[in-house]
């Protein structure tokens, strides 16, 4: 008789600059989906994903902010008790990831002192898509600039495209991984607040590793 693996729920916060394409990533990782031209979003929205990484089940429930700086204030309602973070920049745009500082710093400094933090490092398909051979005319944030970030403040590291899906499941194995088991996981409850769109969806894990 087989047993199903024990489930962790782990509160997940996606912080960032508008438009780096936080609600993408999300998107690609929970219905394995893209859309061009997404509406920015108001408030937050809220998804659950399902992730197995070894002998047990991750259950993301994930909270992706609104990049514009009117709802800076409302990112702590968010990022309070969450065991994982998400900085999300855009490699395009240098202003996003000197943003992206920002919220590690905030997190830091107001968010739980055992929060795991992955940096992330999005649009990576309009470097690839670069065919003169020198990917320096769109990339204006390096590799080496991310990986000197994260090892300076002790974070996850990935560059990702939602659009492709290139290490998007990555970024969620990582985190999960790190992530210590809890004895018992009770689902937080998302707060209801206004302006929130709530897009919840029931999508079935994969039979190995994440769904989507």
């Amino acid at each position: 008789m087989s047993f199903a693996p024990p489930t962790t729920s782990v509160k997940l916060v996606l912080l960032g600059e508008a438009a780096v394409g936080k609600s993408s990533l999300v998107l690609r990782f929970v219905s394995n989906d893209f859309q061009e031209n997404k509406e920015p979003t108001i408030g937050a929205a809220f998804l659950t994903q399902k992730c197995t990484i070894g002998e047990r089940t991750i259950k993301y429930e994930i909270w992706d902010t609104a990049g514009q700086e009117r709802f800076a204030s409302l990112a702590p309602m968010y990022y309070r008790n969450a065991q994982a973070a998400l900085v999300v920049y855009d490699i395009t745009k240098p202003a996003s990831f000197i943003k992206a500082r920002h919220w590690v710093k905030e997190l830091h400094e107001q968010a739980s002192k055992d929060i795991t933090i992955a940096l992330v490092g999005n649009k990576h398909d309009l470097v690839e898509d670069d065919n003169d051979g020198d990917d320096s005319s769109l990339r204006k944030v390096s590799i080496e600039e991310g990986q000197k970030l994260a090892d300076e403040e002790g974070l996850l590291f990935f560059e990702t495209s939602a659009k492709t899906a290139y290490n998007v499941n990555e970024v969620f194995v990582g985190i999960g991984s790190k992530i210590p088991e809890a004895p018992s996981s009770k689902p937080q409850q998302p707060q209801a607040t206004d302006g929130r769109i709530d897009l919840s969806t029931g999508t079935a894990p994969a039979a190995d590793g994440c769904a989507c």
